[in-house]
């Protein structure tokens, strides 16, 4: 199990060039944007426009600040996600842009390269729950603060924080969090 901390997370800029993400985590590590297997990062979204394309890519996305966007992919119809949604999962290579609701919003992106991986992020309901235990499974932490235990060890997670493995993970409220278990599964 790795525990990944907030400040930790490196900071660039989107490959569309209009904006700023935070990289969560990336498998392999050190992979780029070209070659990634997996990816989990963060998004501030200041104003309308056109998502990234990554070809061969799904992607899920979940609001975490702000009122919320309005998702345009092609051949889908308009969706309006906000910090109450359920993740929205949709093809990054399909055109795609968002329209801010009222004001700038942070989201939480997670990205499989498609044939090699799938994965699943859900919003955690509130209380105790055990996750994972078989595949790679992460828990991120996207408000509040919550206790996690995974074999005999006791970890907090804070804002942004994050665990991964495959071990199982029981998570255990702390100060109201609002949590998202994102599972991947290598494609054979």
């Amino acid at each position: 199990m790795r525990i990944l901390r907030a400040p930790d997370y490196r900071r660039m800029p989107w490959k569309n060039g209009g904006g700023v993400t935070t990289q969560v985590a990336v498998f392999p590590e050190g992979a780029g944007l070209d070659d990634f297997e997996w990816r989990v990062s963060m998004a501030n979204v200041a104003s309308d426009g056109p998502f990234s394309s990554f070809a061969g890519v799904d992607r899920t996305l979940a609001v975490l600040e702000g009122e919320g966007i309005v998702l345009a992919v092609e051949g889908s119809p308009e969706v309006a996600l906000t910090r109450l949604s359920q993740p929205f999962a949709f093809a990054a290579d399909k055109r795609s842009s968002a329209r801010l609701i009222s004001g700038p919003i942070l989201d939480l992106n997670v990205m499989t390269r498609r044939g090699r991986f799938a994965h699943r992020m859900r919003r955690l309901a509130p209380g105790a729950a055990t996750v994972g235990g078989s595949s790679l499974t992460m828990v991120f932490c996207a408000a509040g603060s919550a206790q996690i235990s995974f074999g005999a060890d006791k970890v907090t997670l804070g804002l942004h924080d994050a665990a991964i493995g495959t071990d199982a993970i029981t998570v255990s409220a702390a100060a109201d969090p609002v949590l998202y278990s994102i599972t991947f599964e290598p494609i054979r």
